[in-house]
């Protein structure tokens, strides 16, 4: 196909409107308006299609074939070629149209023949959505329910990570799993019908957005909110290891259900190695699929016994990504599982407008700048048309990752809610909000599709969406201190047993689990006038795991861990040096610092009531723990400090700084205390939050 002329234009942005169906609440989905452009928007709920239309839009009698198109790939580079194809058109000069989707811009306009044509794509052209809509001008032709006259495509930035660290990845995969919908042999969907395809191709007609347009409203909002974002398609993520090495922050976002092992695979690795992963999506890689055709086809027959790679390769298989032989829990990636969540379907999509979260950890980053309290409601009309969410068990109202369903241990609950009345309009169940470690990385969760339907109207979903992308993309970098709870009078801390124990000013021992829940402390017993605890680590020079304490009158005293009352809850072994106020337990020997001397003191725990000895100044540090052969410190000022543990024999051997000084560090707190556990240190003091920093650094060698 030839290209006549082009005209590069401006189009107006459109708004948003009910969906094509009617189903849609006003808030709960986004309208055939938005990003579909020109495009025909009927169909039923959750992006179904119905069958082609016999008249043409005006009511008048169709002209010609109805006009179709394709393209060879789902992505183009910024300066590259994309090959388009066309059917119906018989040699009539036909109109393409190439719109910036996102903004509604116009880019080009050009009279082209069929039955092929080839766009190089300007590198000065962002990167961005993109949709070119082909048209016979004059001629009445019938266009079909599928817009297949549209063809949707991303264009990649030449420079990857040189504009913005963030990149978004547009989910073709599943617009084309529901695209033809019912139509035998043809569509992906639907589950239950024995005709419908297992293989679908990407170079075809249709494969755009559903009606309800679930990726829009973020996409629409981000440009308007100030970020400029990278863009690709989700299958650039197969095998994606060199494309997400230039970026920090992955953003997925809205119905993203269907991914390969390989787009897994990146991802993971990705965030093992310090990338992030924002999900402000739900039913995420629901369904394993696999490409053929050098990526042009995508295969997901849903049944391991009709799937001929379950007796070559069952890691491959095409079923949900946490069924046999797969068996790779989604939520092992995302933190959440459809699983565990509700759906809404049909007429029952309307009851979305009415849910919202519960906020479950206000005190938590991602909620900074809200003003939300716990158990106040936000996002409503967010949550739906399906949710994610983890199985959770609840203390003193604050909800916990059981990590039963595959969820990670360290994932952390921000939100929840209660959507089992759901069942009545398809699947009922729950949302969960949260947060976690996946190696070096971290991973938010939004749990819901529907989450972009109210960026534009709800100043606390615009907060938090600002918090995450801001925060994972390195736009305002934190130190690792992370709220783990609220604020009390802990004004001591040890880990003994995978427990953490707590002292308080009030005399009281208590304990709670090691983790970065919210969780309430529990007293075990009493404390009197302890003012540091150390505790060693398992198997560890011989010695019993037991709790140690410094007093406030220097008197070095011992228990056993239990967390449960005890007749006997103390018992005296020896004298801390005058003035302790940091104890720690490392290689069978006891560390103790005396901030009004800048001292750091040891002494055998194998001989509690022997005599101390002075190492050396102990570098400002007003409390210690130990962690991996190692004595970290905090300083009067907030600094994080780390050393060897050496004895006597070895000679001095500084403190190093660990860490930047200062918010939203440790606090700079004369009181402040120090643990440590499996490679995440604890920190508080009298009145403050517990703080929970789960990768301190090194200082450089």
């Amino acid at each position: 196909m030839t290209t006549e002329g082009t005209a590069p234009g401006e189009g107006r942005a459109l708004g948003r409107g009910a969906a094509g169906d009617g189903h849609a609440p006003d808030r709960g989905a986004v309208g055939a308006a938005g990003l579909a452009g020109t495009a025909e928007a009927a169909g039923s709920a959750a992006g179904r299609r119905v069958p082609d239309r016999g008249t043409a839009g005006d009511g008048n009698p169709p002209t010609g074939e109805p006009l179709r198109a394709w393209a060879d790939r789902t992505s183009c580079v910024q300066g590259g070629d994309l090959a388009f194809h066309l059917t119906g058109a018989a040699g009539a000069a036909v109109r393409v149209t190439v719109t910036e989707a996102v903004g509604e811009q116009v880019r080009l306009t050009a009279a082209v023949h069929a039955p092929d044509w080839t766009l190089t794509v300007p590198e000065e052209w962002p990167s961005s959505l993109y949709r070119a809509t082909f048209d016979v001008p004059l001629e009445n032709r019938p266009t079909t329910c599928e817009a297949e006259h549209e063809v949707w495509f991303a264009v990649r930035a030449a420079r990857p990570g040189t504009a913005s660290r963030i990149l978004v990845p547009i989910p073709f995969a599943t617009w084309r799993a529901y695209t033809h919908a019912g139509q035998p042999h043809r569509g992906l969907y639907y589950a239950e019908q024995p005709y419908r395809a297992a293989r679908v191709s990407f170079a075809s007609p249709g494969g755009g957005p559903p009606p309800e347009r679930w990726e829009e409203g973020l996409l629409r909002w981000l440009p308007g909110a100030g970020y400029q974002v990278d863009f690709c398609s989700g299958l650039d993520l197969h095998n994606g290891d060199e494309l997400l090495s230039h970026y920090s922050l992955l953003v997925v976002n809205g119905h993203d259900e269907y991914w390969t092992m390989e787009m897994r695979d990146s991802v993971e690795a990705f965030a093992r190695r310090g990338g992030s992963v924002a999900f402000f999506a739900a039913n995420t890689a629901w369904w394993q699929m696999r490409l053929e055709d050098d990526g042009r086809t995508m295969v997901c027959h849903r049944d391991a016994v009709t799937d001929p790679m379950t007796a070559v390769d069952p890691r491959r298989t095409t079923v949900e990504w946490s069924s046999a032989p797969v068996d790779r829990p989604e939520n092992t990636m995302t933190g959440l599982s459809f699983r565990r969540g509700a759906g809404a379907w049909g007429e029952g999509m309307a009851v979305m407008g009415k849910e919202a979260y519960t906020a479950r950890f206000a005190g938590h980053w991602v909620f900074e700048g809200t003003g939300l309290t716990d158990g106040e409601p936000f996002a409503r009309g967010a949550l739906g048309y399906e949710t994610d969410a983890c199985a959770l068990e609840w203390t003193g109202g604050v909800p916990r990752a059981t990590g039963v369903d595959g969820t990670p241990g360290s994932f952390v609950v921000l939100a929840t809610a209660d959507l089992r009345h759901w069942r009545e309009y398809g699947q009922g169940g729950a949302a969960t909000m949260g947060v976690f470690r996946l190696g070096a990385g971290t991973v938010f969760n939004a749990g819901t599709i529907n989450w972009g339907s109210v960026l534009a109207d709800d100043p606390v979903t615009d907060r938090i969406t600002r918090n995450v992308l801001d925060r994972l993309s390195g736009a305002v970098p934190g130190d690792g201190w992370d709220a783990a709870g609220g604020p009390d009078e802990v004004r001591a801390l040890a880990v003994c047993e995978s427990v953490l124990f707590g002292a308080d000013t009030r005399g009281r021992l208590l304990c709670r689990e090691v983790s970065g829940q919210n969780l309430p402390w529990r007293p075990v017993g009493a404390a009197p006038r302890v003012r540091a605890l150390a505790a060693g680590r398992e198997a560890a020079g011989g010695l019993p795991l037991e709790l140690y304490a410094a007093t406030e009158d220097g008197r070095l005293l011992r228990r056993a861990p239990e967390a449960g009352p005890r007749e006997e809850e103390w018992a005296e072994v020896g004298q801390v040096p005058r003035g302790t106020t940091g104890l720690a337990l490392c290689d069978a020997g006891l560390f103790a610092v005396t901030p009004h001397d800048d001292t750091l003191h040891h002494l055998s725990a194998l001989d509690p009531a022997g005599p101390w000895r002075v190492l050396g100044d102990a570098g400002g540090a007003i409390a210690l723990a130990a962690m991996n052969c190692r004595l970290w410190a905090i300083t009067a000022d907030g600094r994080l400090r780390t050393r060897l543990p050496a004895g006597p024999s070895d000679g001095p051997v500084p403190f190093a700084d660990a860490g930047p000084p200062g918010p939203p560090g440790p606090p700079a707190d004369p009181r402040t205390t120090l643990a440590a556990h499996a490679g995440v240190l604890f920190a508080t003091a009298p009145g403050g939050p517990l703080l929970m920093c789960a990768r301190p650094a090194l200082p450089p060698r």
